[in-house]
Formats: C-alpha cells, structure tokens, sequence
C-alpha cells in the first residue's frame, strides 16, 4: 500500500511495489518524484525526516535524519553585521545544507533492494518528459512572479519562460534536474565497472559513489558559487549565503532512536526535540488523563486546542539540537502537571511549563498583521519568497511487513534563485532559528534548526501498524493528532479520521518568517458546525473559519491485525493526494 499528498508519486511507488520492490525502494522511487511534481513544497535542495520499521525488527521505530544542519559560516554575528535580528524567510543565506538526497540515497543503500538508476526512472522521466503543474504550484508562481522577474531572474526563467506563470495543468519539465539525477546514476556505474562484487556490497558501493557525487561534484559547487552573488531577501535587502561547497562533503544524513509514549495500549513514535515531533507526543499525554477528547465536540476541541498551546509552549522554549529535557517534557508526572492548567476557557498567555535546572527560552512575542498566517495545508506565500513553512509526505508498507513515513520540505521553488546547472533552488530552513544564542533553537554553525517536519509511526503489541503524516509547517502535529485521537480513541477508520473536519490553534510562536503569536487563534473548517463555533467563541477563543474542506493533508498506511490486511488513506482535499495498493 501506498499513500502520498500526489497522484503520480503515489503511483510510482506502488509500480514499484507491483514489480517486486519492496517498501523502502517504493518509498524513494515516490519521495524523487515529489521533487519534480509538488517543487513549491519540496526540493532536492531541501531536508527530510523520516520514520520506519524493518520486517525483520518490527517492533523498532528508528528515525532517518535528512535534517541538514547550518553551514559553518552561518553565524548569529554574521547575521546581526548584515543588519537582521531575524534570519530572512526568503534568499541563500537561509539555507540550511541540504539533507533530502542524501538521505533518500542513506535509506535506499541500508534498507532497499533495487539499483539506483530503476529507483530514479520514474523521477529522470517525469524531469525530463514533463508531469501538468499543480494548480497551487501555478498559484505560487504568480504569487511570487514580480520577485522572479526584478531580482531572481534565474527562478523567472526556469518557472516563466514565457514571461507568465504558466496555468495550472501545463506540462513542466525540468531537463537540468534529470541530469543532475542522470550524474548521480552515471557516478554508480563507474564503480560497477570497477567492483568484482554485483552483489549487495556492490550495489552499496554505487549508491556511496551516487552520494559522494551529490556532495562533491557539481551540486555543491554550482550552489555555493551561484549564491555566493548577493540577490533579494525576504526582508527587501540583498545579501550573499554563506554556504560553501564543503558544507556539502562535511554533511552525514543518519538514523537516530526515535522517542515514544504509550497511549491507549498503542505506542507513539517521533523523531526527537531537534523536531517538533515531541509536541504530539506531551498532547497526547496531557489529552490521556481528561474524559473528552472528540474534536467534533465542543469540550473535546477545546481541550484539544488548550493541550496543543501547553505543549507548543514547551517546544518553543525547550526543544532545539541540542542537550533536551524530553525526559521530564514527556513524564507521566509532568503530563499531569500541565493538565491541571486547562479550565474551560481559553487561555490568553504563553505559557512553557517548569524543567528542573533549566530556564525556558522566551521568544518574542510578536503580534501578526497582514496576510493571514491560517494555514490550508498549501503553503501561505507572500510575494517577497516568504512562505509559512508547508511540505508534502509520503508513505508505504509492504507484503514483508516493512512500514516507513516521510515528510520531505524545503527548496520549495520559491526558497532562493534558482541555480541555473541543477534547475532547483536551496531551501531556507535556517529561518526556523533564532538569532539570540540563549535559545535551545540558536542559529549555530553544526547546529540543526528545530524543523518542523515530522512524520509518525504508531506501534501495537510488539510491532509497527500504522505510518502517517502531513504537510502543514506548524500545523502538522496538529491534524495528525485530530487524526490519531478519531482512530485510536473514537473508532473512525483511518479515511473517516483523515476526511473528518479538522481544526488547529495559531496560539504558538510562528516557525517561519517573521515569527508571530495569535495568543487566542483558532481555525476550523466549516464542517464543525456553527454550535461548535459558538461555543468555542463563548470559551474565548477566536475562531476562523477556513472552509468546508480546508485544513490537514495527511496520509497514512497501516496493517489490521486482526482481519490480515494492509490498509491505505489519502487526504481528500485539493483532489491531489491519493491513496493505492492491492
């Protein structure tokens, strides 16, 4: 089975399947193919975090990590002598180093079965033939059209040749990319002719080889000569990335043990505080002691969103890449503690809990204004390259029992200029970092930036059952947690979990560009109902109402024990995402 936020990434990882691979070469196959058909919410110059379990280990969560840390002159004094106290949403000198490739490529190596170049067929013909834009891709281009034409004319060249957005629909291809992929392809087959060995040793050697040539060859040194010119940032001025070809080399991605927390007999599995991952998992805890949970009801939602904002809090004072305090974040004690805060009114203040020996960071706390910072589950674009953070996802598990979740970002097409060689741009994660060294999230050269991407994997008696996640920047804990609380306490299948009305709280600090709080924001979708509105209104909270079907795009896979069948769910809204398998 399979399942993604795209059709055709979707499909190309179920042929995958159908031809024999298993769930690890379809996962890849479908995550290069996203690159090429959703570019305004993934790129190859982007990161990833993944989450899996072996057939062979089922009842072992383990964490990929394509989450590229800052270069190694990405400093806080660099930034404050180029006049920023934020790092910019938009431009080259947000970009983390990029981890996607190299992680798909990780994975692939360790964990798939087939050779690089039949992975990567589907994604080389798709870059190469042409795949019809999405129509939020086409809607993101316009938006961005008069940035492209005065000062990334690279980026209005590859994505206007014409001079106009082209319509939603239009065939894009993207030749220089297929060549990039075509170097990585060629780069293993040099090693076949050199290799006695045909067999897995071998097959390992030339993916190792397609991944020495992501970092040293032209990637690298087209990226950091290209943006090493200054060009337009988000905050209206020009400034130069600081990203170098050995940034590239020096960069591992890696598997890491995920964190986990028992709810209602199942095991929940993360990525760790380098995420914000740990989020779901102290809602969850907080939402285990309290008798309604049901966000299609009033007290439910309204105790869904106050657990969300406690433990948001805790994210944005406590998590980062660095020494974390999830061991009490995520106690059973310190749960409780926190549930004895929610009353049935809405909170107005931030508030992060108490972690012995250490002192919470207090980011400020800026009030929005402007475009809408709602969130659709399609990326909020503003026309200097600002984008409130969103991504795609994919998942699949096989006939062996192996089950991997996804989410790959960045290097969306509107992150920086396009490089002209490689027909992508780097992404810009570095925004997610805070120039104030006092922050577990400070932008320190090494470091990684606390990313937002965050698949899940939930685990039953002994092994893993379901694979989920979603787009969604800041939001993506929370409709996956709608989603979770609906299957796992009120018995919805997993596409009624996934189709019912969905709902979020903007009472956090903005990931993104420029960084606000709504300290009372709530958004809905429509399908709630106007008592539910009412009565979260009369509870002080203040609602926005997105639509009918507006909000969340997750996905998900899984294995029903009991009936002996795999199962699959795709997110409905857009008409874009799509479930399959057989």
């Amino acid at each position: 089975m399979s399942a993604s936020t795209h059709w055709l990434a979707t499909a190309s990882a179920q042929a995958v399947l159908e031809r024999g691979g298993n769930a690890f070469d379809a996962v890849v196959a479908g995550g290069f193919v996203l690159h090429v058909v959703e570019p305004h919410l993934n790129g190859p110059g982007g990161d990833l975090v993944g989450i899996f379990a072996t057939a062979q280990d089922p009842a072992t969560p383990v964490v990929l990590m394509g989450q590229g840390p800052a270069p190694a002159g990405a400093t806080i004094e660099h930034f404050h002598a180029e006049g920023l106290d934020l790092v910019p949403g938009a431009g080259g000198l947000a970009a983390a180093i990029p981890g996607a490739v190299d992680a798909w490529l990780l994975l692939l190596r360790d964990h798939g079965t087939w050779e690089l170049a039949d992975v990567l067929a589907f994604a080389v013909d798709y870059a190469r033939n042409g795949a019809p834009l999405a129509a939020q891709a086409s809607a993101t281009i316009a938006r961005v059209a008069e940035l492209f034409r005065e000062h990334w004319p690279t980026s209005a060249q590859r994505w206007m040749p014409d001079g106009e957005p082209p319509a939603a629909g239009s065939i894009i291809r993207n030749p220089a990319y297929a060549s990039v992929l075509d170097r990585l392809i060629a780069a293993g087959r040099s090693v076949r002719g050199a290799c006695e060995d045909d067999g897995p040793v071998g097959r390992a050697a030339r993916i190792d080889a397609a991944r020495a040539e992501w970092k040293t060859g032209i990637v690298a040194q087209h990226a950091a000569a290209f943006l090493s010119e200054p060009h337009r940032h988000s905050d209206g001025t020009d400034h130069a990335a600081v990203i170098s070809a050995q940034d590239f080399a020096d960069f591992d991605a890696s598997y890491e043990d995920a964190v986990t927390v028992p709810f209602r007999g199942h095991t929940i599995a993360k990525a760790g505080a380098w995420t914000q991952g740990p989020a779901l998992l102290q809602a969850l805890r907080i939402l285990d002691g309290l008798p309604e949970t049901d966000p299609s009801t009033a007290a439910g939602a309204h105790n869904v969103i106050e657990a969300l904002k406690l433990a948001l809090a805790d994210r944005d004072a406590y998590y980062g890449d660095t020494e974390d305090a999830l061991d009490v974040l995520l106690s059973a004690e310190y749960a409780a503690s926190r549930r004895d805060l929610i009353d049935q009114t809405a909170s107005t203040r931030w508030r992060p809990g108490h972690v012995p020996g250490r002192v919470p960071f207090h980011p400020p706390l800026r009030s929005h204004s402007g475009e809408s910072s709602a969130g659709t589950g399609e990326p909020t674009v503003a026309r200097s390259g600002e984008t409130r953070g969103d991504t795609c996802h994919i998942d699949v598990i096989d006939r062996w029992g192996n089950i991997v979740a996804v989410t790959p970002s960045g290097g969306w097409l509107q992150s920086s200029p396009t490089i002209p060689a490689l027909g992508f741009c780097l992404g810009t994660r570095l925004q997610v970092t805070w120039l104030d060294a006092s922050s577990p999230a400070a932008l320190l050269p090494g470091r990684r930036p606390r990313t937002t991407l965050t698949p899940t994997l939930v685990l039953r008696d002994g092994r893993a059952v379901m694979a989920l996640g979603s787009p969604g920047g800041d939001h993506q804990e929370q409709w996956q947690l709608s989603a979770l609380l609906r299957m796992l306490v009120g018995g919805y299948s997993p596409q009624q979990a996934i189709d019912a009305p969905s709902l979020h709280t903007t009472a956090l600090i903005d990931s993104f560009w420029p960084r606000t709080f709504d300290p009372t924001g709530v958004v809905v979708e429509d399908r709630l109902g106007d008592a539910l509105v009412a009565e979260l209104e009369r509870r002080g909270h203040r609602v926005t109402r997105a639509g009918d079907w507006a909000l969340g795009r997750v996905s998900a896979v899984g294995r029903d024990a009991a009936a002996g069948l795999l199962w699959a769910a795709a997110n409905p809204r857009g008409m874009q995402g799509y479930a399959a398998g057989r």
